[in-house]
């Protein structure tokens, strides 16, 4: 029986020989990008990457088919981004975000004026005062508003709850952020802890509906299960909800909200601990409309639509994965007004400076198998 140790002795040669053969076919790329240089060619030939494709299959047969397709494709998107520098220079995205780490303030600023969905008392009106440490905040109804004032300049920032622990990502602030033009300069995990507030005199058992966010509400389903005759009412905001119960006098109504808001719509307490997780965190974005990147961003958030290809999620993944980066977060959205296909958000940890993170950035927005490619932001989270 042949021995281990001269088998792999015979993998390292064929590796060897893959990797001088990777090489010589970069090099020989180069020499493509130049005579399609001269006759004004495309990078992207789709015909003539079908027929090789076609002819490996033959080669290798059923048996290795789909992983040669998996090697194949790579090769071309890594000799197309090559294609790509020799013919444009340097992708225009990674050009704006070394200028963004170039051009913006050492230090986080410590005053700020910030748009803040709800009113006094929100947990994103908590978040912003941990974030700066004298905020100017303006309030604004919903989410669409403060993206809105940020992308008019109204406010120099904005913020938002992007996802919780129990009950998942704000699926509007999603649904917005490809509406909008905005980027992530800082992020913040919060601790949520939720109580039930009524008017003075209130008693729980008389309670008959309860008000609050929908993601609130869902963040304390156990206790909402436990008191099947009060009916939950969605509102925009957990403080929108108490100072609307406070204005009201209801004492048949209740709303989920912040213990900071019983202090300030004088409510009171009727219920504690009502949260299904102990450890409930919802994690805060706050945007700009120009992009800021300060030292100590270990965080890139970007946004893509794949071509609806078999593989094409997978081939992203895998760049990712061949340049050590680890995804933090990869979450798909239906495209409005598009059936079955879906937009994809991914999170990452990355330095701004590491040179084959911008590299992948830059492949990733000339990718032709990539229909829409968005720079959220790199940014410090705390």
């Amino acid at each position: 029986m042949e021995e281990l140790k001269d088998i792999r002795a015979k993998i390292d040669a064929i590796d060897e020989s893959l990797a001088k053969l990777y090489k010589e076919r970069l090099e020989i790329v180069e020499r493509v990008a130049a005579a399609k240089a001269a006759t004004n060619s495309p990078v992207f030939d789709p015909a003539r990457e079908r027929a090789i494709l076609s002819k490996v299959a033959d080669f290798v047969g059923p048996e290795y088919e789909n992983g040669a397709m998996r090697l194949f494709s790579t090769l071309f998107g890594i000799s197309r981004a090559r294609q790509r520098k020799i013919l444009q220079g340097e992708n225009a995205l990674v050009t704006k975000i070394r200028q963004a780490c170039k051009e913006t303030s050492g230090v986080f600023p410590t005053r700020g004026v910030v748009a803040c969905p709800g009113v006094e008392g929100g947990y994103a009106q908590q978040a912003c005062s941990l974030l700066f440490t004298v905020p100017t905040i303006m309030y604004f109804r919903s989410f669409d508003k403060v993206f809105d004032a940020v992308e008019k300049g109204l406010c120099p920032y904005g913020i938002l709850p992007i996802e919780n622990s129990a009950a998942g990502s704000v699926a509007s602030v999603y649904d917005l952020m490809d509406k909008h033009s905005f980027h992530i300069v800082k992020a913040l995990r919060l601790k949520v802890d939720h109580v039930l507030l009524g008017v003075r005199g209130a008693k729980l058992e008389d309670i008959k509906e309860i008000a609050s966010h929908p993601h609130a509400l869902a963040q304390c389903s156990q206790f909402l299960k436990k008191n099947p005759q009060v009916r939950e009412i969605p509102s925009t905001n957990t403080a929108v909800a108490a100072k609307d119960l406070a204005q009201s006098a209801d004492s048949a109504r209740a709303v989920i909200a912040s213990r900071r808001c019983a202090e300030l719509y004088g409510l009171e307490i009727l219920a504690e601990n009502i949260t299904d997780a102990a450890f409930n965190y919802t994690r805060f974005i706050l945007i700009s409309k120009t992009p800021q990147i300060y030292p100590g961003a270990r965080k890139f958030s970007v946004m893509m639509s794949l071509a609806h290809q078999p593989g094409t999620l997978s081939d992203v993944i895998a760049r990712f994965a061949s340049i050590g980066v680890n995804l933090t977060k990869l979450e798909s959205r239906p495209i409005p007004g598009m059936d079955f296909e879906f937009r994809f958000t991914f999170d990452f940890e990355a330095i701004p400076g590491d040179e084959s993170v911008l590299r992948l950035i830059g492949e990733l927005a000339d990718d032709p198998a990539i229909e829409h490619f968005t720079f959220l932001g790199a940014y410090e989270e705390v």
